[in-house]
């Protein structure tokens, strides 16, 4: 075995070390830009290569979209040129604000009222044409279930907001 046949086995491991060295500095950075993209059919595609032809970019950087700072709990202060509503004049829009949401809860708990008469606790008696046909008479329920939800939720939705106001 002579000299020459061992030198470039010593030599190997920095060969490997400056490969390794020239391959990081050439790679690119992890610092790319994430893009969201939407395709044709509706699809969406995170990425930080260029896109298929048909695609539309919503947004880049899903760092952008997570580090958005969170609504301050503690209003913004308002401008000085701002306009000004006089107190007696907030006070009258309060009170007529008030006035039209007792009058749209009264009118809610009304209908509510209305519709849990026609849905009878689940069991209206069957009309005529639904006798003989049983779907039809489910159906009737569940419309009927269906429209006293909605005026409930609507009726707590209005006491929530009065409650609410000043």
């Amino acid at each position: 075995m002579n000299r020459r046949e061992l030198r470039p086995a010593r030599a190997l491991p920095g060969l490997v070390a400056l490969v390794a060295l020239v391959a990081w500095l050439a790679a690119p950075g992890a610092q790319a830009a994430i893009c969201k993209y939407i395709d044709a059919g509706g699809t969406i595609h995170y990425t930080n290569i260029s896109p298929e032809k048909g695609w539309r970019k919503l947004s880049c950087d899903i760092a952008e979209e997570s580090a958005r700072p969170a609504p301050s709990a503690k209003s913004p202060a308002t401008p000085a040129n701002f306009p000004r509503v006089e107190a007696s004049t907030q006070r009258s829009r309060d009170e007529m604000r008030r006035k039209v949401l007792a009058d749209e809860l009264a009118s809610e708990e009304k209908l509510l009222g209305e519709a849990r008469e026609a849905y009878g606790n689940g069991a209206p008696p069957p009309l005529p044409g639904e006798k003989a046909d049983a779907e039809k008479y489910r159906q009737r329920i569940a419309r009927l279930r269906q429209t006293v939800q909605v005026h409930e939720r609507n009726v707590e939705a209005l006491r929530k907001e009065i409650a609410t106001t000043r």
